[in-house]
């Protein structure tokens, strides 16, 4: 058996500035640590009870299967203030039938990202 210690998401962006700008900026990241100097330095950013590392360079733009899952208190305000930061929103928040609220953005190289609320009455919340 593998004991893990920790994990994160490894992201090879096309263009890691303009990643970067849309971590730490756009979607206001906190940064957990920075490796490395010039275009390809490694940024690690605080992902709720992960990690996301942008680092280094891809010729490719990661795979289309690739997705993110962002847990928000409220995805109402998440939407406002992303699109206020100028963010596209590829579609604004919608309970779903299997009673999540989720909304879509995308990273710049299209990285397709869920960020979601889960409602009190929900059975993913902690119910002691």
């Amino acid at each position: 058996m593998v004991h893990v210690l920790s994990s994160r998401i490894l992201l090879r962006p096309t263009d890691p500035e303009r990643s970067r700008t849309f971590y730490g900026t756009d979607l206001g990241l906190a940064v957990h640590r920075e490796f490395g100097t010039g275009p390809e330095r490694g940024t690690v950013y605080f992902l709720g009870g992960g990690f996301l590392e942008v680092s280094g360079r891809s010729a490719e733009p990661p795979s289309p299967g690739l997705q993110l899952w962002l847990q928000v208190a409220d995805a109402d305000a998440a939407h406002e203030d992303l699109a206020a930061r100028g963010v596209e929103i590829l579609r604004p928040p919608v309970k779903e039938p299997w009673g999540l609220v989720e909304m879509w953005i995308a990273d710049p190289d299209g990285v397709r990202i869920a960020v979601v609320e889960v409602p009190e009455d929900h059975p993913l919340r902690y119910r002691p």
